[in-house]
């Protein structure tokens, strides 16, 4: 709706992970494609900014919490120059200790704001170790969706679009060469121990796949120490490249646009690829997609612990907690298993 021909503004609050950010993409451009005169602001990290590029109607307003928006007076600062942009509601879709006291500070104002329900109580009972409630609970997506509607925007993010394919930079043309070969992504990381798939477990993955030499195979990490490790993986293998420290963010989501594949853990890069439609392959350890955290449209790609072995999974919601010996809980996926699945997605 529209008065005096001044489209409505809202504003969007996700101010990190880089996965649960990922995950707002296919609620938003749902949102823009049902509302197309809605103008959205997504207040998060600069450093998130390329993923909203292709939403129509959307634009990043830059959280800089650890500079001049930092702490209770920061985020005063931060209110007076939002309330200036003439938003009509705010859609908080992280509800932590920072969106709260932004929260507080616009109640003084007419600016309807609603917040995310985590549903923390019916995440505690899927965790639990006695009386665990095993059942799938509403996705994060459904969660965000949720936020719009009782803003006055229903949506249903089943028919959400999503992002189209990038153009690759010249750069990455020269990393990866040309022929054509099918490319895999493989990131093998995951911010804790039980949601992350041995290292040498891959390797056998990565082996197999590179002895068919039908597959261009392409390593994702993080920081320094990742970065050498995937090197040294990379360096025994012929199909195998490493990507870590070679791209900006901006060109790793246009590269990540064109894989034919991703095989990732419970972390960042799955909803990277899903943002894309990419089929996204995840591997899931002490944490499980009943706690809503599959990405967008691939929960037919998932690979899943053994719970007759462990039958206390998921131990956590984000994986930082579990009992002794269920950071194994992972191998009982087997190497062949992800080849086979790769392949079954590929073909």
């Amino acid at each position: 709706m529209e008065l005096n021909n001044v489209p409505e503004r809202i504003l969007v609050i996700r101010l990190s992970a880089m996965g649960d950010v990922a995950m707002t993409v296919p609620v938003l451009l749902a949102l823009s494609k049902q509302y197309p005169n809605l103008k959205i602001t997504v207040l998060t990290r600069a450093f998130f900014k390329p993923m909203f590029q292709q939403i129509p109607n959307v634009e990043v307003y830059e959280a800089d919490v650890k500079g001049k928006h930092k702490g209770v007076l920061g985020l005063y600062k931060l209110y007076k120059e939002l309330k200036a942009l003439g938003f009509i509601a705010v859609a908080d879709l992280h509800n932590v200790l920072r969106s709260k006291i932004l929260k507080f500070y616009f109640k003084f104002s007419s600016v309807s704001f609603v917040q995310i329900d985590k549903g923390r109580a019916d995440k505690k009972a899927l965790t639990r170790v006695e009386n665990k409630i095993f059942k799938p609970l509403q996705t994060t997506h459904e969660r965000y969706g949720a936020v719009f509607n009782k803003l006055g925007y229903p949506i249903d993010i089943t028919k959400s679009p999503l992002l189209s394919k990038e153009k690759l930079s010249d750069k990455i043309v020269d990393i990866l060469g040309a022929d054509t070969k099918k490319w895999i992504g493989i990131a093998p990381f995951a911010a804790f121990k039980g949601k992350m798939f041995p290292l040498e477990a891959m390797k056998e993955v990565i082996a197999e796949l590179n002895t068919s030499e039908k597959y261009k195979i392409l390593l994702f990490g993080g920081g320094k120490k990742e970065q050498k490790m995937l090197d040294e993986v990379a360096s025994q293998f012929n199909n195998v490249i490493n990507i870590t420290g070679k791209l900006a963010f901006k060109e790793e989501l246009a590269l990540i646009s064109n894989l034919d594949v991703m095989v990732a853990m419970d972390s960042g890069n799955a909803h990277l690829a899903a943002m894309y439609a990419i089929p996204t392959i995840t591997l899931w350890g002490v944490t499980h997609p009943y706690a809503g955290f599959a990405p967008f449209g691939q929960e037919s790609n998932t690979l899943l612990a053994d719970r007759d072995k462990f039958p206390l999974i998921p131990t956590s919601i984000y994986g930082n907690k579990f009992p002794e010996g269920y950071d194994k809980a992972i191998t009982t996926i087997t190497p062949k298993e992800v080849v086979a699945k790769i392949e079954n997605v590929l073909n």
